[in-house]
C-alpha cells in the first residue's frame, strides 16, 4: 500500500510539473449583482410586483504567444446565472504581429462587432412583453453565424487613420431543420472610424450582413439581412450617441419570418466624478408572419429609460434605473408592457 501511494504521489507530481511548465496564461473575471425590481404592467386589474434580481457570472480567459509573436487566445464560462441563457464559450483568436486578428471556430458576424453602443438606463429595470412581439430593440438584430466560421479584424488605422474593419463568413454545420428553421450560411462586413472635431471625439460604426436559413417543411422566403449605422460623440464628460438599423430576420424558436424591421436608438450619458447619469430612447417595429410568407401585422416597441450609477468602491457600483415600454402586438395594444424600476448593486472583478 505504501509503495502504491509513493507511485501515485510521484505520478501526480510529474503531471503537475509538466502542467505548470506548459501552462498558458489564465485570467479570471466575473460579476455578481443583486437588487430589487418593481413592475407595473398596463393590464387592467393587475398589481404592482416587487421581486429580487440576482445575476452572477464567472469566466476564464486563456492566452499565450508563440515564439513567432502570434497570440493565441480563447475563453470559457463557468457560470452565467440569470444573465443570459447558457454558458458562453469562445473559439480561438489569433493575434498577428501587425495587430490584425482572426477568430476561428465560432467566429461570429462582423456586422455585430461594429454596432455603436448607445447609452440607456442602469441596472435590471424592464418588463417582459408578449413573446410573439417581434419588434427588435437592438442594432444587431440581424446577422447570425454558425460554429463553422471565421471573423477577420484589421489592425488599427487600416488604410486610413482611425479606421478598423472586419469581415466574417460561416458555413452550413449540418444542423437538422425538421422541426424548426436552421441557419445555413452567413457573411458580414463592418467598420468603425474614430476621429476628432475640436474637443469632440467622434466614433462612427456601420455593418451589413446576410444569412441564409433552411427548413425541411417550409423554408423562409427571406433570410436574415440588413444594415446598421450609428455614431457616438464624446465631449469632456458628455456622451451623445444614436443608431439606426433596418432589415429582415428569422426567429427559429417560434418559426416567424420577420420583415421590414427597423430600430432607432438615441441616448446620452454624463459622468461627474463617481456618478454617471444616463438616458435613452428606442423605437422598433417589424412585420411578422409564418415561414414562407412575408408581411403580416406590425409589432412595435417604444422604450424610454434612465439611470444613475454610483461607483461606491473599486469594482462596486450602485445602480438606480427606470424603464417604460409601450408596445403593440399584431397592431393591438400589448398590455404586458408597462414601467419598471430597479435599485441594486453590482460587484465585479
Amino acid at each position: 500500500m505504501k509503495k502504491e501511494l509513493l507511485i501515485a504521489t510521484a505520478l501526480v507530481s510529474t503531471l503537475g510539473a509538466a502542467s505548470v511548465a506548459n501552462a498558458v496564461t489564465a485570467t479570471m473575471s466575473g460579476s455578481h449583482h443583486t437588487g430589487l425590481k418593481g413592475d407595473n404592467t398596463d393590464a387592467a386589474g393587475t398589481n404592482d410586483v416587487t421581486s429580487q434580481v440576482v445575476a452572477s457570472s464567472f469566466s476564464v480567459s486563456l492566452s499565450e504567444t508563440t515564439d513567432g509573436g502570434v497570440g493565441i487566445a480563447t475563453s470559457f464560462m463557468l457560470a452565467n446565472e440569470a444573465v443570459n441563457t447558457g454558458l458562453s464559450t469562445a473559439g480561438l483568436t489569433l493575434t498577428f504581429t501587425d495587430g490584425s486578428k482572426l477568430d476561428v471556430i465560432k467566429g461570429g458576424n462582423a456586422a455585430a462587432t461594429h454596432d455603436v453602443s448607445v447609452p440607456g438606463g442602469a441596472g435590471e429595470a424592464g418588463v417582459t412583453v408578449t413573446s410573439t412581439n417581434n419588434a427588435p430593440d437592438g442594432l444587431d438584430f440581424f446577422g447570425e453565424a454558425t460554429a463553422i466560421g471565421f471573423e477577420w479584424h484589421s489592425a488599427a488605422d487600416f488604410m486610413a487613420d482611425g479606421l478598423k474593419i472586419s469581415a466574417s463568413v460561416s458555413a452550413d454545420d449540418g444542423a437538422a431543420s425538421t422541426t424548426a428553421a436552421a441557419l445555413e450560411s452567413s457573411w458580414g462586413l463592418g467598420a468603425t472610424y474614430v476621429t476628432s472635431a475640436g474637443d469632440t471625439a467622434l466614433t462612427i460604426g456601420a455593418g451589413i450582413a446576410d444569412s441564409e436559413y433552411k427548413d425541411s417543411v417550409t423554408p423562409p422566403s427571406n433570410g436574415a439581412n440588413g444594415y446598421h449605422i450609428g455614431f457616438s460623440a464624446v465631449t469632456g464628460n458628455l456622451t451623445v450617441a444614436a443608431g439606426y438599423a433596418s432589415g429582415d430576420d428569422v426567429r427559429t424558436d417560434t418559426e416567424y419570418e420577420i420583415s421590414n424591421a427597423t430600430v432607432s436608438k438615441v441616448g446620452v450619458k454624463y459622468v461627474s466624478g463617481d456618478v454617471t447619469l444616463s438616458a435613452g430612447f428606442t423605437s422598433g417595429e417589424s412585420d411578422d408572419n409564418a415561414l414562407g410568407s412575408v408581411g403580416g401585422t406590425t409589432d412595435s416597441k417604444d422604450i424610454t429609460e434612465a439611470g444613475v450609477s454610483y461607483a461606491v468602491a473599486s469594482g462596486v457600483t450602485a445602480n438606480l434605473g427606470w424603464k417604460d415600454i409601450d408596445a403593440n402586438n399584431e397592431g393591438v395594444n400589448d398590455t404586458t408592457a408597462g414601467s419598471s424600476w430597479y435599485i441594486g448593486a453590482n460587484t465585479a472583478f
